[in-house]
């Protein structure tokens, strides 16, 4: 769901170029789930090999992420684990709303909307183990790291920005700043193009840095914490009715003794085992950072011949790819290590 605070949280728009060589965390599956609802067929079907076996993630990424190797990000993907407790309300929700929509785009397929049948389709998506397993996979055989958090695939991507061994958080939520994130880079493995109301706008990265958050609001992180659980997490969907981000943020001002603010307002939640969630979540101290060489026969083999990839159109990004790695390494010899 992601944290609605768009509209207070102050951002810059940025270039690519202006990440070159930039070593950024992604939040793997929330990036497997956008490519799984954009990537489709006019009607909403998933793109599928020849198997009926669905390949729009596969797709997002032997697209997006070979385009963001060549303008020199240095990317290192970080898949979910195991969920809080606190999250399995919410999953059970999510999953009704996903049996809701499949009953509704049942409905316009029997009445051949093919425009309500894209946006029912888009509200179904589920990704699968089999799904993220391959995505690793495919990933690693770009010459990527691949981490497995212990819990949220955000938590960990900012624990990796707080120590520096990556500049920051890839995601398109502003949860990381939660988690103590000391930047965000928004839009990153999105298309550079976004379909809104029969038009299409330019989508650029942003860049959200929580010090500026931080100064801008004239809060601390624990305030922050406590605006984000008054206007709704993935912990607490919704919140408590009426408050938006900018009354939250007058409440938090206003009341530092939290305690007595969430006795007044009586929500049907417990904030304190939000807050405590977001404090204490499980991350992986003894993580690796490797980046390899591509490995061209292993692309081919997933694409190629595991799902029906055009081997033409796979060989010329491989071709690109490869000469900017030799490129890259020739540039290295002038440098001392």
């Amino acid at each position: 769901m992601g944290l609605n605070i768009t509209q207070i949280i102050p951002k810059k728009d940025i270039s690519l170029d202006d990440l070159r060589n930039k070593k950024l965390a992604v939040d793997a599956s929330q990036m497997l789930y956008q490519f799984l609802s954009s990537i489709r067929q006019p009607d909403g079907t998933h793109l599928m090999d020849s198997n009926d076996r669905i390949t729009s993630h596969l797709m997002g990424i032997s697209t997006r992420i070979p385009n963001l190797i060549e303008r020199g990000l240095k990317l290192a993907f970080v898949f979910d684990g195991k969920p809080p407790s606190l999250k399995i309300h919410e999953k059970e929700q999510r999953e009704h709303r996903k049996r809701l929509a499949e009953s509704r785009l049942e409905k316009a397929k029997e009445e051949g909307d093919e425009e309500l049948m894209l946006k029912y389709s888009k509200q179904t998506v589920r990704l699968s183990f089999e799904m993220s397993d391959e995505a690793k996979e495919l990933i690693q055989a770009f010459g990527l790291p691949v981490i497995q958090a212990p819990s949220e695939a955000e938590a960990q991507c900012s624990f990796m920005a707080e120590k520096e061994d990556v500049y920051a958080v890839a995601s398109s939520d502003y949860d990381s700043l939660l988690y103590s994130a000391p930047r965000i880079v928004r839009n990153l493995t999105l298309s550079n193009k976004r379909k809104i109301r029969n038009t299409y706008v330019n989508v650029n990265p942003e860049l959200i840095e929580l010090k500026q958050v931080l100064k801008e609001l004239d809060i601390k992180q624990d305030q922050l914490i406590v605006l984000a659980i008054l206007i709704g997490t993935d912990y607490n969907v919704g919140g408590i009715k009426g408050i938006g981000p900018k009354s939250a943020l007058k409440l938090v001002k206003e009341n530092r003794n939290f305690d007595r603010l969430f006795d007044e307002l009586k929500p049907d939640f417990d904030w304190k085992k939000i807050y405590a969630t977001f404090k204490s979540m499980p991350i992986m101290k003894n993580y690796q950072l490797r980046w390899s060489n591509i490995d061209e026969e292993k692309i081919r083999k997933i694409l190629v011949d595991r799902h029906d990839f055009s081997e033409e159109r796979v060989n010329k990004m491989l071709e690109k790819l490869t000469k900017k790695e030799k490129s890259q390494k020739g540039l290295s010899s002038f440098f001392k290590p």
